[in-house]
């Protein structure tokens, strides 16, 4: 199975015909996708300006497209190697059970799904890597009130989403399903009241 680096490869090679370049950005997705598949195909066909079903799309759009995926990935793996570090230390010094945030980090491992939006047409519309940034920030920060990739405040507690976590806050602006150790736990509980109370009036 070819990995991300080789995919890639192939996205650049402008000996390889237009749909395998194109079959090639897609498979990237299999290894990084910080939306999820459909999402991050779609955010990457809207930004780019080539059509989710184009087999015949501008070489020079999925270059570019690909650009944006792997300055993301970079982000996201520098993230990865100092976490893997602060684990490392943590657990030399005695520290063996994860908090809250390691929970969450272990389920998005290889940067997939780190945002996940649960509505493939509903995302950011900043850069894969700046969206990153904000949530990486995030991560690092106090638990805050607000979306951290678009500071959104419209916090919806959705308990039917499409893949794991099965459930949680999800950003009503960007689609976002934020990681619940960013949040504070009145913003959760807040969130969590209200869709009690659209269920009951619904029911």
């Amino acid at each position: 199975m070819a990995g991300f680096r080789s995919l890639a490869r192939q996205v650049r090679d402008p000996e390889c015909d237009v749909a395998l370049r194109r079959y090639s950005l897609r498979k990237c997705l299999e290894r990084f996708a910080p939306y999820g598949h459909q999402a991050t195909w779609h955010h990457l066909c809207t930004r780019h300006r080539f059509g989710p079903e184009d087999r015949d799309a501008d070489p020079a759009r999925l270059v570019a497209a690909l650009k944006e995926l792997e300055d993301a990935r970079a982000v996201w793996l520098a993230y990865e190697e100092e976490f893997a570090e602060r684990r490392k230390r943590e657990k030399h010094d005695g520290l063996r059970r994860p908090g809250s945030i390691d929970d969450w980090h272990r389920r998005t491992w290889g940067g997939y799904g780190v945002a996940r939006c649960d509505d493939p047409t509903l995302h950011p519309t900043l850069p894969l890597a700046e969206a990153l940034r904000r949530l990486i920030a995030a991560l690092r920060a106090e638990p805050g009130e607000r979306c951290p990739v678009c500071a959104g405040d419209e916090i919806e507690w959705r308990p039917e989403l499409t893949q794991e976590p099965w459930f949680g806050p999800v950003c009503a602006g960007c689609g976002v399903v934020v990681p619940q150790p960013v949040l504070t736990s009145e913003t959760l509980r807040t969130a969590k009241r209200i869709q009690h109370r659209v269920l009951a009036s619904v029911a």
